[in-house]
């Protein structure tokens, strides 16, 4: 894909998170690598309902904003993912609502922070890392992603949302509207005895897909 339509997918698949309430206001940022191995980047203080493709901040290889807006505070998010992941081609960052309801639940599993409900977020995410919580642009909310050294493709930031990197920006958005739809089953089913996958299920999944499973 040449960057003008990078840019625009960028913008459609962004919008469309936004209009069905996955993320809100000016919350949530965005990026993808491009072809010349720079960055395009959702710029600070925008919302995802109106970015426009012609502003968003544009790095070049060496990591220096060559044209655009200013970038969002979450940077060092975004790059701590691009520097361990080498085939990561884009990261999203949501304040989706079920899912930060979630990480707020005391009884949730820091290591592999998403139950074993359906076999798509085990496809799509492997393994998510619930992370303590930071001050928004806090940059040690980067240095915990380089502390995972790569091992991980989401994480979920306590009490804040979750972020997603993918192969390209819609296998990245996919899979964070995964994350988001498995923690809203989850919420949903507190308090009842649901059947949730077993182990033998998840580990037949993780062989039969190739999935990324730190154990």
């Amino acid at each position: 894909m040449n960057e003008a339509g990078l840019r625009e997918q960028i913008c459609l698949l962004a919008r469309s998170l936004f209009d069905r309430g996955l993320t809100h206001g000016s919350t949530g940022n965005i990026s993808a690598r491009t072809g010349d191995g720079g960055l395009l980047v959702s710029p600070t203080g925008t919302s995802f309902g109106r970015l426009d493709p012609g502003r968003l901040s544009r790095f070049d290889a060496k990591g220096v904003l060559i044209a655009g807006d200013p970038p969002t505070k979450e940077m060092p998010l975004h790059t701590a993912f691009y520097d361990t992941r080498s085939k990561a081609g884009a990261v999203v960052h949501l304040h989706s609502c079920h899912s930060v309801a979630l990480s707020m639940m005391p009884d949730v599993d820091e290591d592999n922070f998403l139950p074993p409900l359906t076999p798509y977020a085990i496809m799509l995410l492997g393994k998510v890392k619930l992370l303590p919580f930071f001050l928004p642009g806090d940059p040690a909310m980067g240095a915990a992603v380089r502390g995972l050294a790569g091992k991980r493709s989401a994480v979920m930031l306590a009490n804040h949302g979750p972020v997603v990197a993918g192969k390209d920006v819609a296998a990245a958005c996919n899979a964070i509207e995964e994350l988001e739809e498995t923690a809203r089953l989850a919420m949903m089913l507190r308090g009842v005895e649901a059947r949730a996958l077993s182990g033998g299920q998840v580990r037949k999944i993780v062989t039969k897909f190739d999935v990324e499973w730190d154990e």
